[in-house]
């Protein structure tokens, strides 16, 4: 019943080699190309080869199955010379959470790629792959990355986790999937040539479905997207995969379906997911967190729910340095808090990294499509209004040419004749899935470097806490009272206000070992010796250090000898110093 049109047959298999590279091909070559879209299989490759090139500043984690029993795979970066990675600062970066948001992935392994090509080439990163370890898991939802290359889907189209459920509540599951009538990878757009219909031609570009006004005469129907009704209910592609949203299943301010649509039947129900929280909680040194999505161009922050926050002044000084810096690498982007400059949502990620783990996080909304230009006009193309209605025809028109002269064709399938077994002689054609939410490859590496770039900026920040021993006295009578200083000299503190305040983990300590601490505390004003002494055992102080900030200490001590002051953190490298008295 299908009919095929051998010029959009071969169209399609230039898409297919231009976005997704050949899925034949053999081992993945390091470094790493970012000219096309890894498909899930070259990933995992990308991942294994990585570690097979680097096999001492690497390592590649199996982190769980999915839902589908796809293998998760992280890929973790730390030089054993510099410590071991659970005593630095932990960098974790993960992407594709939701299946169609594909360039994400490409930022992480481009991340990741970067990092280790460039180790011993580039000072500042030498530097920050020396004092940080790095989690890096490029497919969160791999189950939905892989049906979304390899199958037939809109530019929207496999986000869900695969979890079957009945959307339209008939009894049934995922019974009426999306059906790629003409087999070219996409879903696109239905209409029929009608006397009287309610759409017209647009006068200057064809291609362009018009709504026609009051006293019009039409000559189309829209007939939505391309399917079949198949399960006889009256209804085209109404009950497609899940819907269990992968960034609405997490176990932090989780709300169910009729509050969260998306949420599941209970937090961690995705399979994938609860193993990806079981790595995270092994890996207690990770101190900032970065979630790549698409699109629109933002790094948010949380709180996701207004009754998430309002976060503390200490926790939004460490926010803005990073996300403002993040603001001027990547042109066009905008710092943002989730709830208020965007939308609430429940069961979120990095809300749930920072609620249980004591990370500040990030969300990287990657790709603005006002930058699919054609226009003398040298400022960014405005943001069309109503996105995705049919209104706006002068954006559109300009994103068709954009499509014609800049993506040569690769971006809009043409109107293709096709004899539907419901409506008769009908078209197809429209956006393919690879527009609208995500860059053409040419434009791809200045995407995934900008963003890995503001991701090794916020790795330079992670707390450096030395210690200095600044000034001794000796009080008589076998005392000395000896003066500590602990400097951040980065913006993240070695912890976030809400793990102090809601005691997710235990402090920094501060120690003294050697000799016998006879008091000691909080070191208030050095020149008159106003110290805030801690009543029981003052051998151990427990602190934090902002960032960019000093926290000073002092001790009586008795005794002679060598006498070491140890700093621990479980999210900064500790640090140790000694003085003979």
């Amino acid at each position: 019943m299908k009919k095929y049109n051998s010029k959009n047959i071969y169209l399609c298999l230039l898409i297919s080699a231009l976005f997704i590279g050949n899925a034949a091909a053999q081992k993945t070559e390091v470094p790493l190309r970012f000219d096309h879209y890894y498909s899930y299989d070259q990933i995992v490759d990308a991942v294994k080869s990585l570690n097979s090139a680097y096999p001492k500043l690497t390592k590649a984690v199996l982190v769980g199955k999915s839902d589908e029993n796809r293998e998760i795979w992280a890929l973790e970066i730390n030089n054993p010379a510099t410590g071991k990675a659970s005593e630095k600062s932990g960098v974790y970066v993960d992407a594709n959470i939701h299946g169609n948001e594909i360039q994400a992935g490409e930022v992480a392994l481009y991340f990741a790629d970067y990092l280790l090509k460039n180790y011993g080439v580039l000072k500042d990163v030498t530097e920050v792959v020396d004092r940080n370890a790095y989690y890096i898991i490029p497919i969160v939802n791999v189950d939905g990355r892989y049906h979304f290359m390899a199958d037939g889907n809109t530019m929207n189209s496999s986000r869900s986790l695969r979890i079957p459920k009945d959307d339209d509540r008939d009894g049934l599951f995922d019974e009426d999937m999306y059906d790629d009538l003409d087999g070219d990878g996409n879903i696109c757009q239905m209409r029929k040539k009608v006397e009287g219909g309610n759409y017209k031609l647009d006068a200057e570009d064809p291609r362009i479905m018009v709504r026609i006004r009051d006293g019009e005469k039409g000559d189309y129907v829209m007939l939505g997207q391309e399917g079949i009704d198949n399960d006889g209910d009256g209804r085209i592609n109404e009950d497609t995969e899940g819907y269990v949203d992968p960034n609405r299943n997490w176990g932090s301010n989780w709300q169910p379906n009729y509050v969260q649509r998306g949420a599941g039947d209970f937090p961690f129900e995705g399979v994938g997911l609860k193993a990806i929280a079981n790595y995270i909680a092994e890996r207690e040194n990770i101190i900032i967190v970065y979630a790549f999505h698409n699109n629109g161009g933002m790094f948010l922050r949380g709180p996701s729910t207004k009754e998430g926050g309002p976060l503390s002044p200490a926790d939004i000084a460490v926010y803005d340095v990073l996300g403002k810096n993040a603001e001027k690498m990547v042109p066009g982007y905008r710092y943002l808090i989730s709830w208020k400059d965007l939308y609430s949502t429940y069961g979120d990620f990095t809300d749930f990294t920072y609620d249980a783990f004591g990370a500040f996080g990030f969300v990287g909304e990657l790709f603005q499509r006002e930058t699919e230009t054609y226009s003398t006009d040298a400022k960014k193309a405005e943001a069309e209004e109503g996105f995705g209605r049919r209104e706006n025809y002068p954006r559109e028109r300009e994103l068709l040419a954009f499509n014609d002269h800049l993506a040569h064709g690769s971006l809009f399938k043409e109107w293709t004749p096709y004899k539907h077994p419901i409506y008769g002689d009908i078209e197809i054609g429209g956006w393919i899935k690879y527009s609208s939410r995500m860059p053409h490859t040419f434009m791809l590496p200045d995407l995934v470097h900008r963003n890995a770039s503001a991701v090794i900026y916020a790795a330079s920040q992670t707390p450096d806490v030395s210690l200095e021993i600044f000034k001794t006295e000796n009080m008589g009578k076998n005392l000395n009272r000896v003066y500590v200083r602990l400097r951040n000299s980065n913006a993240i503190s070695s912890m976030t206000d809400k793990a102090i305040k809601e005691k997710l983990y235990p402090k920094d300590m501060l120690k003294v070992s050697g000799a016998k601490v006879v008091a000691g505390g909080k070191l208030i004003n050095e020149y008159t010796a106003d110290i805030q002494f801690k009543e029981y055992k003052p051998e151990v102080q427990f602190l934090s250090v902002p960032g960019y900030s000093t926290v000073e200490y002092a001790f009586i001590i008795e005794g002679k000898g060598t006498v070491e002051f140890a700093y621990e953190s479980r999210k900064a490298r500790n640090v140790k110093q000694s003085i003979k008295l």
